[in-house]
């Protein structure tokens, strides 16, 4: 059985904009040998469930109305129209290829037009491109079939018309079975979306970059101090979280989420990301236009006045603002990227103050963020918990990791939030109040993060070893969700994860690199 999510002619892997997906999902049914009976259920329903359509039978198709949505189904065998759906029931013979069409268009479009292409036609073309797209990376190292399969999961996470990036296709999968920390993840997260540009970069497609940066200057466009840490794929700004009391939740795991409240937080790290993003477009050749660069002073602007301030951090904890240190230390990001901006590539701007700022960050830090008697970093100014975010640090630049300060932290974060396996987890939720119930998956972008930090070390047998068992996680398409039940031997949360992905993609590079000086973000 193939599912495919056709591309119109025309689509080009070498240009995001001429990017044009259908409103249709085609299934075929092969059969290889003998004579197998299937059956075939179709019962879409719409708003979440929320609305039974009416069902009507057009032509040879039986199409599907709910308020303003409509879907129709042909297929290549007879459909019996029921209460509540369709069905069909067949037989494939060997050598036989049998398919289906469901076509989505708003209830109001009348006479709409179904393609006379055939399933295979649509498949072929689609397969095309996305190898088209493939053959794009420069990436020839180790781990070559893992690295193009998260790339391009990365890549069907974009929304073509805008360059927007969700941080994953879904809503609500729980990060432990049966709990509450279900979350909608189908919006473009500034941070998740720079993280996903940069290895993107890495891997040699630039035009994607170019995007992604119109996408940013038009959906942040106004008064620097309302930027949002997250928006939708136009740049929709309002995304209420809403809990859907009519669904059961995934194996009993309520409440049901749409919109996300995080949108109304103050998450200082998002700034650091975002100018690294911006950083890392013009070490790859991307010029920065005049009204890119002014978006970019009013970004460092903002985090020139408000860094002192607490936040909610790069995990969005619900449990009131703190002064985390990852936070500190993107802020610091950001006036390094700048500065390098001003210095390396000619823009104008106040550097000498900017400078200033980026010290006085440094300072604070080193005086607040440090803990354990003065052994290493800790999650949040004045605690003495650990945080995997704290892997972060040398691979921005900010700290070398052969710094006995960071070596320790990295140490300690491996004894107190790292499994038997090598897996980690982003802090101790039992023991951490982050205004929810205790208990989630091991984080897959933080075990990563360790991967890459252990080859930052010089610890690389150890490393690998570590992003081997990460492989092995993956399903079988070689996707990744954000976390994972060790407990339960399953992968938990929204799914496929950007991060997830992202953090594959850029361990490999650090694992394939013949010189064994590879560097952090920011070098």
């Amino acid at each position: 059985m193939t599912d495919c999510l056709p591309f119109e002619r025309g689509s080009r892997p070498d240009s995001p904009r001429e990017i044009h997906t259908q409103d249709v999902i085609v299934r075929i049914v092969e059969g290889f040998s003998g004579n197998v009976r299937m059956v075939m259920d179709y019962s879409p329903r719409f708003d979440y469930g929320h609305i039974v359509p009416w069902f009507t039978r057009q032509g040879g198709a039986i199409e599907a109305v709910g308020g303003p949505d409509a879907l129709r189904l042909a297929a290549d065998v007879p459909l019996t129209l029921e209460p509540g759906g369709a069905t069909a029931d067949f037989v494939v013979k060997e050598g036989e290829s049998l398919g289906f069409i469901a076509r989505y268009h708003p209830s109001h479009v009348h006479g709409i037009h179904m393609s006379t292409e055939t399933c295979d036609e649509l498949v072929d073309r689609t397969d095309k491109f996305w190898r088209g797209w493939a053959d794009m990376s420069h990436y020839t190292g180790e781990y070559r079939n893992e690295v193009l399969r998260s790339l391009l999961t990365l890549k069907a996470l974009t929304y073509s018309p805008t360059g927007g990036i969700v941080a994953a296709a879904t809503t609500s999968l729980p990060e432990s079975i049966g709990g509450v920390r279900n979350w909608d993840y189908r919006y473009c997260w500034l941070r998740d979306a720079t993280f996903t540009l940069d290895v993107l970069l890495d891997h040699g497609y630039t035009s994607e970059a170019r995007e992604w940066r119109d996408w940013l200057h038009t959906a942040v466009a106004g008064d620097p101090d309302d930027l949002q840490i997250m928006y939708g794929v136009m740049g929709e700004r309002r995304l209420v979280e809403l809990e859907l009391d009519w669904l059961a939740g995934y194996e009993g795991s309520k409440p049901v989420r749409v919109g996300n409240a995080a949108v109304d937080q103050f998450q200082l790290d998002v700034h650091g990301e975002v100018m690294d993003s911006m950083h890392s477009a013009r070490r790859a050749g991307i010029p920065t236009p005049p009204e890119a660069w002014e978006l970019e002073m009013e970004i460092i602007e903002h985090v020139c006045a408000h860094w002192d301030e607490p936040d909610e951090g790069i995990w969005e904890v619900r449990s009131g603002p703190q002064h985390f240190v990852h936070s500190k230390v993107m802020a610091w990001v950001a006036l390094d990227r700048a500065v390098h901006a001003v210095e390396t590539y000619g823009h104008d701007g106040p550097v000498d103050r900017w400078k200033e700022t980026q010290r006085q960050i440094k300072d604070e830090i080193m005086a607040r963020g440090v803990g354990r008697k003065g052994t290493c970093f800790v999650r949040a100014f004045g605690a003495e918990e650990m945080d995997a975010s704290l892997l972060v640090l040398p691979m921005v630049g900010f700290i070398d990791a052969n710094e006995p300060i960071m070596q320790n932290t990295i140490e300690v974060i491996q004894a107190e939030l790292m499994s038997a396996d090598g897996l980690v987890r982003r802090y101790d939720s039992e023991n951490v109040p982050d205004g929810l119930p205790p208990g989630e998956g091991m984080f897959l972008l933080c075990s990563f993060w360790l991967v890459d930090c252990l080859v930052l070390l010089g610890r690389r047998a150890e490393a690998q070893e570590i992003f081997e068992r990460l492989l092995r996680l993956c399903n079988d398409v070689g996707l990744l969700a954000e976390q994972y039940d060790p407990h339960l031997g399953r992968q938990v949360g929204n799914f496929p994860q950007a991060f997830s992905h992202v953090a594959l993609a850029t361990s490999a590079l650090f694992l394939s690199d013949s010189s064994g000086n590879v560097k952090g973000r920011g070098h």
